[in-house]
């Protein structure tokens, strides 16, 4: 593929700041980066390497202002991002032989699920509740779970390994989000080394869009821990519906050709 035009690296660039601010908060940077890049141009596979390369940037950047503000220990939380890390792996490599329509067409479901959770369940907030499994089980069965699913798919990663932590964790929505970060760091590490392998990584658009994800998950960060669950909150539910409702216009996406329209 050729070099891009400046005017579609500033778009990238751009892009990629508002899905490192989003993704920062409340997950879902994605449904940004992904449709951005593939308007950019960029071929499908292409566009997959590429956007695990950039999600470090925002993912790593997010760990680092979260626990520089002692919201969470990052060497504590090390063995679950490995195991997130090998998950994603697996996942990366079965996504070759499996097909995803399954996946897509449930993804949308899944996604208002989770946005109905955090609308109509009063009492997710910052405070911590009672843990309904132990953080040994919890790395072992939830994490490297959620981290094969990013490998295999991906949108909604963040989303979902929020839902864990405050259902079955019983953290609150900012130490949720916090913790979220790492994992999510290391998903992206995992699933970026297969692609990697394969060769479909764009060096000078994943480096550009990683500043802009950087820099805006910096910003969002900051503003999440500034307003807590007032803001983590909705903009978790209002992130999920929008990726669903992403998902679900694709012309091609299952439900709507099983559907007929």
């Amino acid at each position: 593929m050729t070099d891009l035009a400046l005017h579609l690296l500033v778009f990238l660039f751009a892009a990629a700041f508002l899905a490192g601010f989003i993704d920062s908060i409340a997950g879902g940077g994605g449904m940004i980066t992904i449709p951005a890049m593939l308007i950019a141009g960029i071929p499908p596979l292409e566009t997959l390497g590429t956007n695990k390369l950039q999600s470090l940037f925002g993912s790593g950047s997010a760990s680092i202002a979260y626990a520089r503000h002692g919201h969470v220990r990052l060497r504590e939380q090390l063995p679950m991002a490995l195991l997130a890390c090998l998950g994603a792996i697996l996942g990366a490599l079965v996504a070759t032989i499996v097909p995803g329509a399954v996946l897509r067409a449930v993804l949308p479901l899944l996604l208002i699920g989770i946005a109905l959770y955090f609308a109509l369940k009063p009492n997710v907030a910052d405070v911590d509740r009672l843990q309904r499994i132990s953080p040994f089980v919890f790395g072992l069965t939830v994490v490297p779970l959620i981290g094969f699913y990013d490998g295999i798919f991906g949108p909604g990663t963040g989303s979902f390994f929020m839902l864990s932590f405050i259902a079955l964790a019983g953290f609150g929505v900012l130490k949720a989000t916090a913790h979220t970060k790492f994992l999510n760091f290391g998903s992206n590490v995992g699933g970026f080394a297969v692609f990697l392998a394969y060769g479909v990584v764009l060096w000078k658009v994943g480096l550009t869009m990683g500043v802009g994800q950087f820099l805006g998950a910096q910003l969002g960060s900051g503003f999440a821990m500034k307003r807590g669950a007032k803001v983590i909150k909705p903009l978790l539910v209002v992130t999920c519906i929008a990726l669903a409702i992403r998902l679900l216009a694709d012309p091609s996406h299952p439900i709507r050709l099983w559907m007929g329209f």
